[in-house]
């Protein structure tokens, strides 16, 4: 693993802070800490920073709150904000509505290699089993967890690891694919790409944009299967109204080769 560089773990939250709390605890439980963390906020209510100040000295790492009004969607803006203030040279980037794996930063940090960013896959909870979760603040998983989908996603090998990187979903129409849940860059690409498109307002798409401008400039994507595990709490879905402008600024991405957004994080730098 190479140890020659800072790392941000970036966390998006909106207004369920009994999830960040699990997220917040399985970050405690990582056999290696991110250098710090950064709780993307996307204009939750009190209770939200209630549960930061909680937990933020327990942490031995410094926890930063970046928050905004509450203006609908804002996803992108958000992470934009988040990805200014860190101060890692790499990003690792989650929603806090997950559970980690224990080895889910080292697994992170075992990837990391110029000219590249990662994505990742999840587990995806049942209704029932993230009731019981939640019920009992679990957050120790096994590899097959009653009430869960694509339980295969929560097996860890770094043989296979290894072996998936630059092969899984790699071509055709996954090239794009990304899990913007579970992604990791490095600072100075996104600031070269400008970072999120806050054109893409409500839910969808702006984690495509993103890897689709990273591959326009070089950047190629590894995946990061069989490690770099999280649990995925279930949650009734956003709202799609959005949806299909965000796939035609996507395409649009694709089609011209746009690699640079005018709506970006430089309006924080």
């Amino acid at each position: 693993m190479n140890n020659q560089f800072t790392n941000s773990l970036i966390i998006s939250t909106y207004n369920w802070p009994e999830a960040l709390e699990l997220c917040l605890l399985s970050v405690l439980r990582q056999k290696v800490m991110p250098d710090e963390i950064i709780i993307a906020d996307d204009g939750s209510e009190e209770a939200t920073k209630n549960v930061i100040h909680k937990y933020k000295f327990d942490f031995p790492i410094t926890l930063h709150h970046i928050w905004h009004p509450d203006e609908g969607f804002q996803l992108a803006k958000i992470r934009n904000k988040a990805i200014v203030a860190a101060s890692g040279n790499y990003i690792i980037q989650i929603d806090g509505d997950l559970i980690l794996n224990p080895y889910f930063i080292r697994d992170h940090l075992s990837h990391a290699e110029q000219n590249h960013f990662v994505t990742g896959s999840r587990v995806l909870l049942r209704e029932s089993a993230t009731k019981i979760i939640l019920d009992k603040k679990k957050i120790k998983m096994g590899w097959l967890i009653p009430g869960s989908k694509n339980f295969l996603n929560g097996l860890r090998s770094k043989i296979l690891r290894v072996y998936f990187s630059k092969k899984y979903k790699m071509s055709g129409k996954n090239r794009y694919y990304v899990k913007g849940c579970n992604m990791a860059f490095w600072k100075n690409d996104l600031i070269a790409i400008n970072g999120y498109n806050e054109c893409f307002t409500g839910w969808g798409k702006e984690d495509s944009d993103i890897a689709i401008r990273l591959m326009n400039a070089g950047i190629r994507k590894k995946f990061i299967k069989m490690g770099g595990i999280v649990y995925h709490l279930y949650h009734e879905e956003a709202s799609r109204n959005r949806e299909e402008n965000n796939i035609r600024l996507m395409e649009d991405t694709i089609k011209n080769n746009v690699i640079f957004c005018e709506k970006g994080l430089s309006q924080y730098l």
